[in-house]
């Protein structure tokens, strides 16, 4: 099967899920019928799906990461010992594991197409992510807390593991305990990242987007967590800060010098 027989056969199967899109005519441009399967991603509960489904899937995404361009650690140019910026996709990079600025559900993103990093990130890794999310929801039994930290799989994604942590939502001034949040945000993902043995793990700009932490005072502490932690393990484990805004690019490079 070509790229464009995969893409129609994803988009048929998921739109015959559901009654209400079961006679929805799929579009001819291609960039439109690739929106339209990311919606139907994005939209899907975590329900079952069939092994061939699944396969398609892999398939189809894993050709898409291929073509968007694979960004490794050794193609980064360290800024501090052990610390790395990076301005770009963060589900191009193929280190250990990426961080995911997910919300107190933890099953990613349902609104189509939405501009956040856990839309991004669930959609390239495919629908096994949500499933995989959801039956980590459903042992814990309650709302994931601010500044903790679950491990995924990564699925089709170039990095081997999702690290998901939820960042506190700013409603006005933010207080002290809204950075002590973040920084444990910060802190849980680097733990759980050694406990798994990880050598190099991709943050984002947690809490920033969505949940309204202004971005260079988030950077700061992002900053002092980090250097923090590899001060005390001696290193052990490499970073790379992600940014996608060219503002955000900035305040992290005066920020690290």
């Amino acid at each position: 099967m070509t790229q464009k027989e995969k893409r129609i056969y994803l988009i048929k199967s998921l739109l015959g899920e559901q009654s209400r899109y079961a006679d929805m005519p799929i579009p001819a441009e291609e960039q439109e019928q690739k929106k339209l399967l990311r919606s139907l991603f994005n939209i899907r509960r975590p329900n079952s799906i069939s092994e061939t489904f699944l396969q398609i899937q892999d398939e189809y995404l894993q050709e898409e990461t291929i073509q968007k361009g694979v960004i490794s650690l050794e193609d980064l140019s360290s800024v501090q010992p052990g610390i790395y910026l990076w301005q770009g996709d963060i589900t191009r990079l193929a280190v250990d594991a990426i961080v995911n600025a997910a919300n107190s559900a933890m099953l990613g993103c349902f609104v189509p197409c939405h501009g956040c990093i856990d839309n991004a990130i669930h959609s390239a890794a495919g629908v096994e992510l949500r499933l995989e999310c959801s039956r980590i929801m459903e042992q814990q039994k309650t709302e994931e807390p601010t500044g903790k930290a679950k491990i995924t799989k990564a699925y089709n994604l170039p990095c081997r593991y999702v690290i998901h942590t939820v960042g506190p939502i700013i409603y006005g001034e933010v207080t002290e305990k809204d950075g002590s949040l973040l920084a444990d945000c910060y802190r849980s993902c680097l733990e759980r990242a050694a406990a798994y043995q990880l050598k190099s793990i991709a943050f984002c700009c947690i809490s920033t987007g969505e949940f309204h932490f202004p971005p260079e005072q988030a950077a700061q502490i992002a900053i002092q967590t980090v250097q923090d932690y590899q001060k005390k393990h001696q290193n052990s484990l490499e970073v790379v800060f992600n940014v996608f805004k060219d503002s955000d690019y900035e305040i992290y490079k005066q920020l690290l010098g």
